[in-house]
């Protein structure tokens, strides 16, 4: 007998190491986003029919979805698979680890351009943390009302259970990596 939640895992893990959105799937798939939505959270019994056209929609054979994963106990994410993301205002971040399921965490590069400002981002659930190392440049952490300034080889550590934010006061461009442990799934927004 087939785990629905471990078949639903295998789906939305196959998905995003292959940076794919659930309606980009859908559609190469030929089924609606609420099907692969409800396959994906382990709440819908697929037919065969509709596991083969979602296995051909990631473009993978249907025995991967449907077999037993082996226990993997090392996960690579090769540097040419890392997402890099370039936002607006001019930087970008890259998705440094490989994605695991039940596990949410994430190692991020981000690079900042002189006198840049990401933004603010939301407060995620408690039990939510960041760390950050300043690679180069100088960075202005805020996280609630408390605003620090890191240089190159700083690094901080806050509870993420508030609204936080990253700008690059300088002149010249700033790199850093954060570190997160995140208790709840992303924002619509994307992570720096």
């Amino acid at each position: 007998m087939v785990d629905l939640v471990a078949l639903g895992l295998r789906v939305q893990e196959l998905r995003r190491l292959r940076g794919l959105t659930l309606q980009q799937v859908a559609a190469a798939a030929g089924v609606s986003v609420s099907m692969l939505s409800s396959v994906e959270r382990g709440r819908k019994a697929p037919t065969v029919v509709v596991l083969g056209r979602i296995a051909d929609g990631l473009g993978v054979p249907l025995v991967e979805l449907v077999a037993e994963p082996e226990v993997r106990r090392v996960v690579v994410r090769r540097a040419a698979d890392q997402d890099t993301v370039d936002e607006p205002g001019g930087w970008s971040r890259s998705i440094l680890t490989p994605v695991v399921p039940g596990v949410n965490f994430e190692w991020i590069r981000t690079t900042l351009p002189p006198g840049c400002d990401a933004g603010r981002f939301p407060a995620y659930a408690q039990g939510s943390h960041e760390y950050v190392v300043v690679e180069s440049g100088t960075l202005r952490l805020t996280v609630a009302d408390q605003t620090v300034e890191l240089s190159e080889g700083d690094s901080a550590y806050f509870a993420a259970d508030a609204e936080h934010g990253y700008v690059n006061p300088c002149p010249v461009p700033c790199a850093y990596y954060v570190a997160a442990l995140i208790m709840r799934p992303r924002a619509a927004r994307p992570h720096p």
